[in-house]
């Protein structure tokens, strides 16, 4: 269970503590910088600090900015410290130098405060170097435009990222959906009071629409955090959210407790071997496991943690869900894939098999209309169509 404390950022072993760690905005953005180095979600550990640390709104605001910030240009971030800083250096004092050169080149903070500022949260040991770089920094910064190395500098993306979704997508749109997950996403929260992007939401009310107005009995096959399957509940007769780990599901259930929702039913199960009676749903989702190179903006630090070999066994494992779930729809029923990303190997691909190979004799059923286009079967949304995430969708209907 994660301590509820602000955590204290690690120092050389057997070296005494220098000072106290004061939890301001920036300390809160270092210590989730090193959480994060460390293998945390940034999602899930910048929450649990800010609770700890008691800031006002304001300040909350400041750190989940330059938190979420300098972990989506970190790339940029270490080009400029780099410049400045020779030889390796510690994690903490690397932290404390990532935020200091996004609150210079990306938040256009002033020098001297940015200066002042990130040097009071470093070691004093380390204190002469911060600040000395942060200067030289901020007077590069100042200069004009920064003489950035590559456009995947820049833009702060893993190479191949840049290259992959430039042959997915097109140059073109690839470049406008690399750009537009480089901005803070906006919060869109539902009637009943839960924050979900449009994009999801979107996918959960092309469910329900399919359901009918009747309603019906649906499957969530890959249910967390819950979002796509509460949504459906307040339309449907019943649903059933599935996920593969324990701690997921009790996120789901929570979910669903605190929006009162009493015919959601959370079950712990592999969806690649769900333990429920064949054609006992109306409409089975499958929102898989992917890349998430859709939804970059929300989620930072995926983009340096995703690999090149993760699309081919993640499309791999999609078609393994698809190929489980299809014998749980009822005649008559609907079954919906979605993936919030932009690999073709992970949306069309795996679109046209489902079509042409798995289920060939089901009806594809009209894919949802602008912002959305179409692709394949399905229909995919870019980011820059309308802020949202990225997103691919397709259903199909079985025979009656």
């Amino acid at each position: 269970m994660p301590s509820a404390r602000l955590p204290v950022a690690r120092r050389p072993r057997g070296q005494a503590r220098e000072g106290p760690v004061h939890p301001t905005a920036r300390r809160v953005a270092v210590t989730a910088l090193l959480a994060v180095e460390e293998g945390e979600r940034s999602n899930v550990v910048l929450p649990r600090l800010l609770g700890a640390a008691g800031l006002g709104e304001r300040d909350r605001a400041f750190a989940t900015e330059l938190t979420y910030g300098a972990l989506r240009m970190m790339r940029a971030c270490d080009w400029l410290v780099g410049r400045f800083a020779q030889g390796p250096l510690e994690p903490e004092v690397r932290a404390v130098l990532r935020t200091g050169a996004y609150q210079l080149a990306f938040m256009r903070v002033p020098a001297y405060a940015a200066v002042a500022a990130t040097v009071d949260e470093c070691p004093p040991r380390a204190r002469s170097l911060v600040n000395a770089v942060m200067r030289r920094m901020a007077e590069l910064v100042g200069q004009g435009p920064v003489p950035w190395p590559s456009p995947g500098v820049r833009m702060s993306y893993p190479d191949w990222v840049m290259q992959r979704l430039a042959a997915d997508l097109g140059p073109r749109d690839a470049a406008g959906a690399l750009a537009k997950m480089n901005e803070a996403p906006t919060v869109s929260v539902r009637e009943d009071g839960y924050t979900q992007d449009p994009a999801s939401q979107a996918v959960a009310e092309h469910v329900v629409g399919l359901l009918g107005g009747a309603g019906g009995r649906a499957l969530d096959l890959c249910a967390a955090p819950g979002g796509k399957a509460t949504l459906v509940a307040h339309h449907a007769s019943g649903v059933v959210a599935a996920d593969v780990a324990r701690s997921r599901s009790e996120v789901v259930a929570g979910n669903a407790q605190r929006l009162g929702l009493g015919n959601l039913a959370v079950v712990t199960a592999d969806g690649r071997h769900p333990p429920f009676r064949d054609r006992a749903f109306d409409a089975v989702l499958v929102d898989a496991p992917c890349t998430g190179l859709g939804v970059l903006r929300r989620r930072p630090d995926a983009r340096w943690r995703v690999q090149p070999g993760d699309i081919g066994r993640l499309a791999g494992l999609q078609r393994e869900l698809l190929s489980a779930a299809a014998p749980l729809v009822a005649p008559g029923g609907v079954l919906v894939y979605s993936v919030c990303t932009l690999t073709r190997e992970e949306t069309a691909d795996v679109g046209e098999w489902l079509v042409s190979d798995l289920l060939p004799g089901w009806q594809v059923e009209a894919p949802v209309g602008p912002p959305w286009e179409p692709l394949g079967s399905g229909a995919r949304l870019l980011p820059q169509r309308a802020g949202t995430d990225g997103m691919y969708l397709l259903a199909l209907r079985r025979p009656a």
